[in-house]
């Protein structure tokens, strides 16, 4: 669906008074769109009751002619996906001189890039799970029956089997049954070109938004994800009631403390900016454990950014807000 084809309401909301003339940027021909015009509409509302004037569109072939014209003060990607999170349409903002809220290109590679981010993250002391990350290309041509055969001789126990890149749980399949393991790389391939092995870690999940509004990058409270399933699944992520959340979290404070420390650790290491979101396991010792940080995380209805802005006692508006802001004087 293109910029017009988006109804009249979500194209273009203008706020009370001046503000920013701000552009939402939504959609995107990733496997995340609908996840993406979801958080889109709810960013232009809650900048709306901030004051400003705020335009939803979508990054079709319109886009970056519209921007060289009209220039707005500041870009708002709500983009999930590789529309949005591998690096390469932020460059193109960044040649275009619009201030942007969010990570630079540099940074939403690396984390875009599950393997790469992960052994950043581990060589900056934070726990990260034991992985064999494989190609497509070198799956095939060295025989699927002996590369999984290595595999379950490394890693024992259960796995987790994911696309080296992308999010909300697209193609990612727990296996407990080794009899499994050739499907499940079959979905990753579905997704990535390269995936990722990884073992599983048994405990708590818990997801930390890392916000920036000009005095460093600070911890929201850790937000428990608790799916009905036992599995926190794109259906469990985007369907209220399949999940219960925590906000904040039943962590006790030392164990909640610790990993706010290791979010924003993460989040500095990558080098990201404004606003991250960053995802472990906490064991049964008490011990984070590093699963990914997303560059543009959901904000939808029932995304984990909005709840842990919630439990911080801030408003969706207060923090896209001081976004915007932060963005349109850096410049």
């Amino acid at each position: 669906m293109s910029n017009s084809e988006l109804p009249e309401s979500d194209s273009v909301a203008a706020g009370p008074d001046a503000g920013l003339d701000i552009v939402v940027l939504a959609g995107g021909i990733s496997h995340e769109r609908d996840v993406s015009l979801r958080s889109g509409r709810r960013v232009v509302d809650a900048l709306v009751s901030a004051g400003h004037r705020v335009t939803l569109r979508d990054p079709d072939a319109g886009l970056l002619p519209y921007l060289a014209e009209h220039r707005p003060d500041v870009l708002f990607p709500a983009l999930h996906g590789s529309s949005g999170e591998d690096g390469s349409l932020l460059d193109l903002l960044r040649a275009l001189d619009v201030p942007t809220v969010g990570s630079p290109a540099s940074a939403a590679r690396r984390a875009w890039s599950k393997p790469v981010a992960s052994s950043l993250v581990r060589d900056a002391g934070i726990a990260v799970p034991d992985s064999i990350v494989l190609s497509h290309e070198s799956f095939r041509e060295l025989g699927a029956a002996s590369v999984l055969r290595v595999v379950r001789r490394s890693l024992e126990g259960d796995l987790v089997v994911k696309p080296a890149s992308g999010g909300s749980a697209q193609g990612v399949t727990i296996v407990d049954d080794p009899d499994e393991l050739p499907r499940a790389m079959v979905d990753a391939f579905t997704y990535a070109e390269v995936a990722v092995v990884e073992r599983r870690v048994f405990g708590t999940e818990i997801a930390v938004t890392v916000i920036d509004l000009g005095e460093g990058p600070v911890a929201l409270p850790p937000v428990e994800i608790v799916p009905i399933d036992g599995v926190y699944s794109f259906q469990a992520r985007y369907n209220a009631g399949e999940t219960t959340f925590y906000a904040p979290s039943r962590l006790s404070e030392s164990v909640a403390a610790a990993v706010s420390e290791a979010a924003v650790l993460a989040h500095r290491t990558l080098g990201l900016e404004d606003l991250s979101r960053v995802d472990f396991i906490v064991d049964a010792d008490d011990r984070p454990w590093f699963l990914e940080a997303n560059v543009v995380p959901g904000l939808t209805e029932t995304s984990l950014v909005p709840l842990a802005i919630e439990a911080s006692g801030r408003t969706a508006a207060e923090v896209y807000d001081g976004l915007v802001r932060r963005a349109a004087a850096r410049g």
